[in-house]
């Protein structure tokens, strides 16, 4: 019986890996060797009648070749081969790999602003970015549906490192910051304040306020520069971008600000090949 070609696409984070067939699968990005490849093997699951694997994976990464080059996590696995991580010692000419099987792999803030390039046709024409608020702040931006990447296949341009107040800006708009600007211990982290300030809790309101604030006078001038006219904002702090609004909205007037409530499936539609 003839198996059907599957195709399978992979966020690679932190901690999991998010499956295109709906799967999350744990991963330590500290762990050893043999757990990162473990988890890597059970994310794309088995090999037979496995057409493609897409990978959506934060730098430095070798987009190219598929290798690991991070240091500040997946450090045991620095220099090797994606691939080789899933495959092991099982030979190509086995039997068990399809001979067609192919890899391919996109940076983590690209991934999600491909797949919203597909999802939304309408953004097609001029240019757009996307934003992602967490841990840190990544940026992307496209010129008539096309991603504009450096030779190393990563975003052109960086928003995270402008200079910014007696930084850079993700030192102002970022989780660390938001939780900074609060000054006050939380349990549930940056969502314990988001829920404060859709209470009414003036210090809470103010923090996102002074995140969104820091945001359009950090990032406007290079908005204006590259002539984008729409900015999505996705990641997990995104889901609280209305409580920044306020303060960016007015300072960023002629730029449309949109909320990417599809993000996590934009970027494993953007890994897709």
């Amino acid at each position: 019986m003839k198996t059907t070609p599957r195709k399978i696409s992979l966020d690679v984070g932190g901690t999991f890996v998010k499956c295109s067939d709906g799967r999350k699968v744990p991963i330590d990005s500290d762990g050893s060797r043999e757990a990162i490849a473990a988890a890597l093997r059970e994310a794309v699951g088995p090999l037979e009648g496995l057409e493609s694997v897409g990978v959506c994976i934060p730098g430095p990464f070798d987009y190219r070749e598929g290798i690991f080059l991070m240091k500040h996590k997946f450090a045991a696995v620095y220099g090797e081969r994606f691939s080789d991580l899933v495959l092991g010692s099982t030979d190509r000419h086995s039997g068990l790999v399809p001979e067609s099987l192919s890899f391919h792999f996109i940076h983590d803030v690209n991934a999600p602003l491909q797949g919203l390039l597909r999802m939304h046709p309408e953004i097609q024409q001029g240019r757009v970015a996307l934003v992602t608020l967490g841990t840190g702040l990544g940026f992307s931006y496209a010129i008539d549906g096309e991603i504009q990447m450096n030779e190393h296949l990563s975003p052109a341009v960086s928003l995270y490192n402008r200079p910014y107040r007696e930084g850079v800006l993700e030192d102002y708009v970022s989780r660390r910051a938001i939780l900074k600007a609060y000054g006050r211990p939380v349990e549930g982290d940056v969502r314990e304040i988001s829920d404060r300030a859709r209470a009414g809790e003036k210090e809470a309101v103010e923090a996102f306020l002074s995140a969104g604030r820091a945001f359009a006078e950090g990032a406007g001038p290079l908005l204006r520069e590259l002539g984008i006219s729409t900015v999505w904002f996705g990641g997990q702090i995104a889901k609280s971008f209305d409580l920044m609004r306020p303060a960016a909205e007015p300072l960023l007037e002629g730029i449309s600000l949109r909320v990417a409530e599809d993000f996590e499936q934009a970027a494993l539609l953007g890994a897709a090949e």
